[in-house]
C-alpha cells in the first residue's frame, strides 16, 4: 500500500502528455539551430551545448498562443490522464479520447521561464525576446482558470481552461502552481530594470503571487492539501506529506505576504510525517530524510525541483536537517545502486546512471531503486550537477559522446532509454527538460540560487519555517 501511495504521489506531479502529431512550432524571431554530436568538447562547451539544445524545447516548441510549455512531444489516448498512467501497471485502457497538442504543463512552464532567463543571460536570445515571451505567458494567465489563486496541473494552451487529470483532480494543483511561481519570481528578480516592460512584468507577477490563497489550502488544518476543486472540494484528500519534491510548496506558502501559512502546517504534515526522516546508511552514505517506503531515497527529482531555486548549501531546518548532505547523498546513493546493478541491467555503470520519473518502454514510470526497469533518464544525473559535479559530468559526457547517436535529438537528450532493449523514448518532457538547463546553470554560476534566495518574501518564508542558511547568497 505504501508503494502504491508513493507512485500516486510522484505521478500526480510528474506525469506528462503525449502527442501523436507534431504541431507547428511557436513562432519566434530568434532561432536556435540544432547541433549534432561533436567529440572533444571541453566541459564548458559540453554544458553550453546541452543547455542550449535542451532550451529549444521551450523556445521553439512552446505553445504559439500562450507561450507556455507543452507537456510532451507526442499523444496518448485517454479520457482522463490516469487512463494512460495506469497502463504502465498493466491496467487496460480502451479510451477513445486523447490529450492533444494544446495541453500544457503549469509546473513545467515555471521551469521553462527559468530556462528562458538562462537563454537571456547566455545571450542565446536577446533580453527583449526573452522578456516578451515571459510577458506573453503572464498575460495569458490573467484570463486562465485559477482556483483561490492556484492553477491546475494541465491547461489548454489556447483557451486557458483546465484539462482534468482525473475525476477528483479537476482544478487547483498547489505544487504545480509553486513551480510556476518560482519561475515567475525569478523572472521578477532578474528583469528588474526601470523600463516599461520590466515594470509591466513585475505588476503581472505580483498580481498572480498575491492572489494565491495558500491558507485556503490548509482546509483549517495543520497541513497543506495538494488539490482543491469547486465541484469536489478537498475530496481528493491528498495532504502534502514530507519528504519529496514538494518542499518548495511549504516555503512558497510561508512566503506569501497576504495569505501565508503558519509553521504548524509545515510541522503537521511535512516535517511531522512519519515518512519524513530516514537516517539510514546506504553504500556508506547517510540519507537524512524519508522516501515513502521506497528503498534508497526514491527518484532523484525529489532533490531537483525545489532546489532549482532554493540553495541547499548550508541550509538547515528547525530539526537540524542538513540539505546539502541530503541532496548530495541521495544522488550518490542512486548512482551507487546503478553501479551495484543488482538486477543486472545492461549498461548500468559509473558512467551510465540516474533513476527518476520519466518515459519507459512501458509508459510513464517513477523509476527508483525500488522500481527499476532498466531505464535511465539523462535528466537524473545531469540535473544533479550542483550536487555531484564530477559524477554528473562523467555521465553527461557518456550520454552525449557514446550514446548521442541514439538518444540526442533536436531538443537535447531523449527522456529515457534502455540499452538492454535497444530502446529510446524519442520523446521530451517539460519537467525533465527544465531542470537540465537550470541545474547546470546553478553549477556554473549559481544564477537561480542568487536570484531566488535574494527575494525578500522567500527570506521571510524560510525564516517563518525555521530554516537557517550559511549560503553565501543568503548572507548578503
Amino acid at each position: 500500500m505504501a508503494k502504491i501511495k508513493f507512485k500516486i504521489l510522484v505521478l500526480i506531479l510528474s506525469s506528462s502528455l503525449f502527442y501523436s502529431q507534431k504541431p507547428n512550432e511557436a513562432k519566434v524571431s530568434e532561432k536556435i539551430p540544432v547541433v549534432g554530436v561533436k567529440k572533444g568538447l571541453s566541459d564548458a562547451e559540453l554544458m553550453e551545448t546541452v543547455q542550449k539544445q535542451t532550451f529549444r524545447f521551450f523556445w521553439h516548441y512552446g505553445h504559439p498562443v500562450s507561450g507556455m510549455a507543452r507537456e510532451r512531444s507526442n499523444t496518448v489516448k485517454c479520457n482522463y490522464y490516469w487512463d494512460y498512467i495506469n497502463e504502465a501497471w498493466d491496467e487496460p485502457n480502451l479510451s477513445t479520447g486523447t490529450f492533444g497538442p494544446d495541453a500544457i504543463a503549469v509546473g513545467g512552464t515555471g521551469f521553462g521561464i527559468m530556462s528562458t532567463i538562462v537563454a537571456v543571460e547566455r545571450k542565446w536570445i536577446s533580453r527583449e525576446a526573452g522578456l516578451d515571451r515571459i510577458i506573453q505567458i503572464a498575460d495569458f494567465l490573467t484570463k486562465a482558470d485559477r482556483f483561490h489563486g492556484a492553477f491546475p496541473h494541465f491547461m489548454d494552451g489556447t483557451t486557458g481552461k483546465t484539462i482534468a487529470f482525473g475525476r477528483l483532480d479537476d482544478a487547483a494543483d498547489l505544487v504545480g502552481t509553486s513551480y510556476l511561481m518560482m519561475g515567475f519570481l525569478c523572472a521578477r528578480e532578474y528583469f528588474n530594470q526601470n523600463t516599461v516592460k520590466d515594470n509591466y512584468l513585475k505588476k503581472r507577477v505580483n498580481e498572480m503571487w498575491d492572489a494565491i490563497n495558500w491558507k485556503w489550502f490548509t482546509n483549517n488544518e495543520k497541513k497543506l492539501y495538494w488539490h482543491w476543486s469547486p465541484t469536489q472540494g478537498f475530496d481528493m484528500n491528498f495532504p502534502i506529506w514530507g519528504y519529496n519534491e514538494a518542499l518548495i510548496t511549504y516555503i512558497m506558502g510561508a512566503s506569501s505576504k497576504w495569505h501565508p501559512i503558519l509553521k504548524d502546517a509545515y510541522d503537521g504534515s511535512w516535517a511531522g510525517a512519519t515518512t519524513f526522516k530516514n537516517n539510514t546508511k546506504y553504500y556508506g552514505y547517510e540519507l537524512p530524510l524519508g522516501n515513502y517506503g521506497e528503498d534508497k531515497g526514491g527518484p532523484l527529482f525529489f532533490e531537483q525541483y525545489t532546489f532549482q531555486g532554493i540553495d541547499p548549501r548550508g541550509l538547515k531546518d528547525s530539526l537540524n536537517i542538513d540539505y546539502e548532505v541530503q541532496t548530495r547523498n541521495h544522488t550518490l546513493i542512486n548512482r551507487a545502486y546503478c553501479i551495484e546493478n543488482p538486477k543486472k541491467h545492461v549498461g548500468y555503470s559509473e558512467r551510465c546512471w540516474g533513476l527518476t520519473a520519466g518515459d519507459s518502454y512501458k509508459g510513464y514510470v517513477a523509476h527508483s531503486p525500488s522500481t527499476d526497469l532498466g531505464v535511465i533518464q539523462p535528466t537524473a544525473a545531469i540535473s544533479s550537477m550542483p550536487f555531484t559535479p564530477k559524477e554528473s559530468m562523467q555521465a553527461m559526457r557518456y550520454f552525449y559522446e557514446e550514446l548521442g547517436g541514439k538518444i540526442w535529438g533536436e531538443y537535447g537528450f531523449h527522456d529515457g532509454f534502455h540499452l538492454g532493449k535497444n530502446w529510446s523514448s524519442n520523446t521530451y518532457i517539460a519537467i525533465d527538460q527544465g531542470p537540465i538547463i537550470v541545474m547546470i546553470e546553478n553549477y556554473r554560476t549559481g544564477l537561480f540560487w542568487k536570484l531566488f534566495m535574494n527575494i525578500p518574501e522567500i527570506k521571510t518564508g524560510l525564516k517563518r519555517l525555521g530554516f537557517t542558511s550559511k549560503s553565501p547568497v543568503i548572507k548578503k
